[in-house]
This record gives C-alpha cells, sequence and structure tokens, in this order.
C-alpha cells in the first residue's frame, strides 16, 4: 500500500507542480485517443502498477481540459484541493457506509455538521437540514421532489413550476425526472440584467390559477451559468408566500460567495427561501462530484424520501440525529461529507473568504480592462464572478458578428494560456469568463486579457 501511493504521489506532486505551464486545454487528437482505447473485454491477468500509471499521466490525462489550472476560466471552474483528495483516500479507504446513521455515528455527524455549516452560512434558522450529494442536478432534483410531496401531493399532475428562461438546465430536467411534462414549466422572461422578471411571474401565476392549474414551486437563481445573473430573491421570496409556493434558489455556482460581503449583498434574501442547492465543488473549490441541498423546514425532507424496510435498521428518531437514506433518493452513499469537513477544519472559512474576495476583484479588474478595448461591448456585467462581453463593428449583421465572435473565441483558446467559452443571449455569441479557481490570480488574468487583445486585432 505504502507502495502504491508512493508511486503515485510521485506522479500528482509533478502534475499539480506543473499546472500553470500545462496548456489550459490540450484535446487534439483525444477521440482518437479515445477510440485506441475502446476494450470490450477486462483482461484475465493483472498488470504491474507503474505500467498503467504511465500512460494516465503521460497520456491520457494531458489530453482534456485542465480544469484544475489557473488558466481555465470557461463553464464553472472547480479547482480541486488537495486536502479533498486526500479525504478521498481515507474515506475509500475505510469504506465506511453512512447511509444509515446506526452503521457509523460518528462520520454520519460529521457529515451532519457539514450541512450545519452550510445552513449557517446562507442564515437559515435552526430546524434546517439538508444533504450533500453528487452535484446541482441532483440537488435540484431532490428539492424538486420535496416541493412536489410537500404542495401538491399524490395527485401532481396541474403542478406548475416557474424559472427564468436563463435557469440551468437541470431544472427542466428534474421536472421530467419528478414526471411532469415540459409543458408545465414555465420560463419567465429576464430583464436586461438577465434576471427574473417579477411582472412576468406574477402574470403567470395568476393566469395559471384563473385556468385551474396549480403554481407550487418558483426556481429562483442565485449566479445563473450563462452570466453568472443573480434573481431578486427577496421580491421573488415575497410572491412565493403571497401565493403559497415553495421557493427554491438554484445557487450551485454563486451560493458560496456568500462568505463575503459583496456576495450577501447580492443575494439578499436567499435565506427567505424554503430550499437551496449549493455546489461546493464550484466556488469552495472542492473536486469534482460534491454539491448539497439545504431545506428550511428539514422534516420535508424525511416527509418525501422516508421508506421502511424490514431488513433496515432502526432509523433516528433523536432530535438533531439523521439517517441520510431518510432525507434523500440514495440508500448506498460514499462517505462524503469528509471531503468538505477536512478542508474547513484545516483552513478554515476565512481562507475561503479570501479567495472568493479575490476572485470578485479579479472580474472586475478585467470588466475594466475589457471595456478598453476599441469595439468590445459588455454584454453582461459582472454580479457574481462572470463577465460576457463580445466585439462589435458598425455595419455588420448580427450572423456576422457572431461569426467574428467565434473566430476570436478560438484564437484566444489557440494560445492556450486560458480557456473561456461561449454563450448565446438573445440570438448574440457571447463570450464568457468565469473566474473561480484558487490556482487563479492576477497574473493569469493578465495574459487573459493579453490574449483577447490579440484575438480581436487578428480576427
Amino acid at each position: 500500500m505504502r507502495r502504491m501511493v508512493g508511486l503515485a504521489m510521485d506522479r500528482i506532486v509533478e502534475h499539480i507542480e506543473s499546472l500553470p505551464q500545462q496548456p489550459a486545454a490540450d484535446i487534439e487528437g483525444s477521440l482518437e485517443l479515445a477510440r485506441s482505447l475502446i476494450e470490450a473485454d477486462p483482461p484475465e491477468s493483472g498488470a504491474p502498477f507503474e505500467q498503467l500509471l504511465d500512460p494516465l499521466f503521460r497520456e491520457w490525462i494531458p489530453k482534456s481540459f485542465n480544469t484544475a489550472g489557473p488558466g481555465y476560466l470557461a463553464y464553472i471552474p472547480g479547482g480541486g484541493i488537495f486536502h479533498t483528495a486526500v479525504a478521498d483516500l481515507i474515506a475509500d479507504a475505510v469504506n465506511r457506509y453512512v447511509g444509515v446513521f446506526a452503521a457509523a455515528p460518528a462520520l454520519v455527524q460529521l457529515e451532519s455538521n457539514v450541512i450545519r455549516w452550510f445552513c449557517r452560512f446562507v442564515g437559515y434558522p435552526a430546524g434546517a437540514g439538508g444533504v450533500l450529494t453528487t452535484g446541482g442536478s441532483m440537488a435540484n432534483f431532490t428539492a424538486l421532489v420535496t416541493a412536489r410531496n410537500e404542495k401538491l401531493g399524490d395527485d401532481f399532475r396541474g403542478g406548475i413550476l416557474y424559472a427564468s428562461d436563463q435557469v440551468h438546465h437541470s431544472v427542466q430536467k428534474a421536472a421530467s425526472l419528478a414526471g411532469f411534462p415540459h409543458s408545465n414549466v414555465r420560463e419567465i422572461p429576464t430583464d436586461d440584467r438577465l434576471c427574473m422578471r417579477l411582472d412576468g411571474l406574477e402574470e403567470s401565476i395568476a393566469r395559471d390559477r384563473a385556468g385551474g392549474l396549480e403554481p407550487f414551486m418558483i426556481v429562483g437563481s442565485a449566479g445563473t451559468t450563462n452570466t453568472g445573473a443573480v434573481d431578486d430573491l427577496r421580491g421573488i421570496a415575497a410572491i412565493a408566500r403571497r401565493h403559497s409556493i415553495w421557493f427554491h434558489v438554484d445557487a450551485a455556482y454563486g451560493g458560496f460567495f456568500i462568505l463575503t460581503e459583496r456576495g450577501r449583498a447580492v443575494m439578499r434574501g436567499i435565506e427567505e427561501a424554503d430550499s437551496i442547492t449549493l455546489d461546493p465543488h464550484k466556488a469552495l473549490f472542492i473536486p469534482y462530484g460534491t454539491g448539497s441541498l439545504l431545506v428550511r423546514d428539514a422534516a420535508a425532507l424525511q416527509r418525501a424520501h422516508s421508506l421502511h424496510a424490514v431488513y433496515l435498521p432502526q432509523m433516528q428518531e433523536e432530535a438533531g440525529l439523521v439517517d441520510f437514506c431518510e432525507i434523500s433518493p440514495e440508500l448506498s452513499r460514499s462517505f462524503r461529507g469528509i471531503r468538505v469537513w477536512l478542508p474547513l477544519k484545516m483552513a478554515g472559512v476565512d481562507a475561503f473568504r479570501r479567495q472568493l474576495d479575490e476572485k470578485l476583484d479579479l472580474t472586475l479588474w478585467a470588466t475594466e480592462q475589457l471595456r478598453l478595448i476599441p469595439g468590445v461591448e459588455i454584454v453582461a456585467e459582472p454580479q457574481l464572478s462572470i463577465v460576457g462581453f463580445r466585439f462589435v463593428r458598425q455595419g455588420l449583421n448580427s450572423d456576422e458578428l457572431n461569426r467574428i465572435n467565434e473566430r476570436i473565441l478560438a484564437r484566444i483558446n489557440d494560445r492556450k494560456r486560458v480557456m473561456v467559452t461561449s454563450t448565446v443571449v438573445r440570438g448574440r455569441y457571447v463570450i464568457r469568463i468565469c473566474v473561480v479557481s484558487f490556482r487563479t490570480h492576477a497574473d493569469r488574468m493578465a495574459m487573459a486579457i493579453e490574449d483577447i487583445r490579440a484575438a480581436i486585432a487578428e480576427a
């Protein structure tokens, strides 16, 4: 065991130390590489560990997006702090079962502590609770099922869900998986800042009620994937209360910015939500595979998910103790809590707060630098750590401008010092920068602006 870990660590350390020098993305030839690795049958006999490690680190890992590197400004970076890698080694090696409290009480409690910390971050009262998930999609699905149970019961065919036209696609997918047709999901238009229009929400609710339908859930966004927009959470909460509708906030990307003063100001009202999705594997820098759902009334989770079987041990009845199988879709699950518990205990919350403040500063700096580039239009002003922009030129139609911006994006990424992505905002092709990784600092942002300037000049 020591030998295997030692050999792996040699390569891991070399890999992490070289992250700043690695391309932000290197996928040339990756399709052919993937095809060459197709194996129909498993091996009958084993191979030496070193023989498996070498191609993994030298050939296969490099042919990918460098999601852990400082130049990864695409999609929603995670970063992946090493504390969690060690935590996973411990969790996987001891292999304790935490689906029910009785199987590993202390380990279940560690994970419960993490949820309590998250509840405190967002301002939830006593009685709140939640669960760690594999990501925001599973958290949104669990929230929707809980809201369906609380507001609609068994006959939910007339239930209507409301979300902005910028909401993450996992909400529509969750609705479909929970048994709702696509026509039961209302897309509410957004304003100039790409935030949900409250007048449109009110009108849609009134229209549905008049038509004999049953509005049951509103999903607000605290940092959309497209542009980082944060809806008027306090305003949505007031509408939800007035109409007795479940209010869920998808804060998978933006939620942990609430640790900063600026983040708290932008997300004012999040504490009034009935449930909140937070992704530690985004703005808490934990490796991919860690999401969470918080619910103001923890008992609602149990009412939606509790189911008894004779082969299960006695479930907890003492206040403050929890069986995760009773509050989530999963019975078998990994010991996820240590992934978040260990880094927070070792570094403290303030270390994360300072990192997040830096990301907000870097985004504002990049936005001001973009304004200085002739022809650049800021399409999405940063509300958190995403900025959307495009190049414009008089005399060109929309299609021509879109093609130019596609070329600009390609040329930025061809330099491989940074990777940025695109989106479409009301028919306009937009280049977006997302600053989240704990490895991204001022030097890399300066490189990004240099490469953007050069790409625009060339295009």
